[in-house]
């Protein structure tokens, strides 16, 4: 029996608690120590410091967005390869990620490189947020390989059910971070450099403890040097799954262009600071969310992989349930406490109420984000890769951009706070559209 066949024999719940909980704790702590992270740098380089790594942040995302693809993309061919037993396509994918997490990272960070500034410029920056934004967007770019590493191989992990390594990873990025950020930032005086250096530093640590995981034997999977010559048959594969993945990153990065624009032109740098503070929050209050798709993913690739759709419907029905939960906590303590929320991050008094507005727009249609989290990492689960692409799209590409253009030109600053609750909410329709055809699909053939 191989180590992953317990993904299609153990009970739906025991399987969820053992992980998504472990995921959640993990996912819970990297989001704190990037909220640390802006919280330091909020209090040792001032609000224009978080507005540089506000505007770098695109770059993180597309960054992340990469490693998302081959790491998700791969790990969707892996589980569905070991739950229908084919080990050998599993271990040939697992080969083709390394290769591709090489040569991708070193064509990001040559470009990266060469048009830093432009692109800082392009991101919003102005004369007085672009020396802090290129400090921090120079060092996070030249450790893309190391965070494409680690990002994109944590996803293998959890395909093949090792949820508790995969938080051991994330535990010694996340520890390492909040350590190493004051050190850097105050003890060392880099300010905002002395925050890249340690996401780095941190990120590397836990690239470490991957590769003594692969190559120490504690894996189902095998690396062989001939399966690191790419295949196109499963480059085609991994990155068609993933380019959901790819897309809602990159969605994410241009909607980050966008917004630092129309913020710089209604708000100024007092405008991509709020955003920036309400940002690390909104994102603090999903991770737990996205833990949770973490642990519903291989659970359901194993099982559509085997051909045992009522395990895959039940899966659905309590992760929905789960994350809806989550949602409506996160917007509940955001609601009731926004002041000492923001007041983390500055004592400006005018950001702060300014901030309490924001945020409290923000979070109107927070409750429906949990099901549409769950709902595109089904169709990303199951490789079903025209309704993962429509889904990472529909929130930020094909809704927010166009909402927030015309709402910021009618109302300016409340128009762009207004529109995130919208593109919320349509986003929500689209997932039930496309999830009731699948369910729909599963439930037919259950009946034949």
């Amino acid at each position: 029996m191989k180590k992953s066949d317990f993904l299609g024999t153990e009970k739906i719940d025991k399987l969820l608690f053992q992980l998504s909980f472990p995921a959640v704790i993990a996912m819970t702590i990297q989001a704190l120590y990037n909220l640390v992270d802006a919280i330091f740098v909020g209090r040792g380089v001032g609000s224009i410091g978080i507005a540089g790594i506000s505007v770098a942040f695109p770059i993180q995302i597309f960054r992340m967005g990469v490693a998302q693809t081959i790491g998700m993309g791969g790990a969707s061919v892996i589980s569905r390869s070991l739950g229908s037993d084919n080990r050998e396509k599993a271990n040939r994918a697992l080969g083709n990620i390394i290769s591709l997490i090489v040569i991708t990272s070193i064509l990001i960070t040559v470009l990266g490189m060469l048009f830093l500034d432009p692109l800082m410029i392009i991101f919003g920056a102005n004369e007085e947020i672009l020396p802090y934004a290129t400090d921090y967007g120079r060092i996070i770019i030249l450790g893309t390989i190391i965070m494409a590493w680690t990002m994109a191989m944590n996803n293998i992990i959890r395909s093949e059910g090792k949820a508790k390594i995969s938080m051991i990873v994330m535990l010694i990025g996340a520890i390492s971070n909040i350590i190493l950020d004051p050190i850097f930032i105050f003890s060392l005086n880099m300010g905002i450099a002395g925050a890249a250096y340690a996401t780095i530093l941190a990120q590397l640590f836990g690239g470490i403890f991957i590769m003594f995981y692969l190559f120490k034997g504690k894996s189902d999977l095998k690396l062989k040097i001939k399966n690191l010559l790419l295949n196109l048959k499963i480059v085609i594969e991994i990155v068609s799954i993933g380019v959901s993945s790819f897309v809602r990153q990159v969605s994410g990065s241009l909607l980050m262009i966008v917004l630092n624009n129309l913020l710089k032109k209604y708000g100024g740098t007092e405008g991509i600071t709020i955003y920036g503070m309400i940002n690390r929050l909104i994102m603090f209050a999903l991770m737990p969310l996205f833990g949770l798709a973490q642990g519903q993913q291989p659970i359901v690739g194993y099982n559509y992989g085997a051909k045992q759709y009522e395990r895959v419907i039940l899966t659905m029905k309590k992760t929905i349930l789960i994350g809806t939960i989550m949602c409506i906590i996160g917007a509940v303590v955001m609601g009731l406490f926004p002041r000492p929320l923001l007041e983390l991050f500055s004592s400006d008094l005018n950001l702060i109420n300014e901030g309490i507005v924001a945020l409290r727009i923000f979070i109107i249609c927070f409750v429906l984000i949990g099901f549409q989290v769950v709902g595109t990492t089904m169709f990303l689960s199951i490789g079903k890769a025209v309704e993962a692409l429509i889904l990472a799209m529909s929130r930020q590409l094909i809704v927010l951009i166009p909402v927030v253009l015309l709402t910021s030109s009618i109302f300016g600053m409340f128009g762009i706070w207004i529109a995130f609750p919208i593109s919320d909410g349509v986003a929500f329709l689209i997932t039930l559209i496309l999830y009731r055809r699948q369910m729909k699909k599963f439930k037919s053939i259950l009946r034949i």
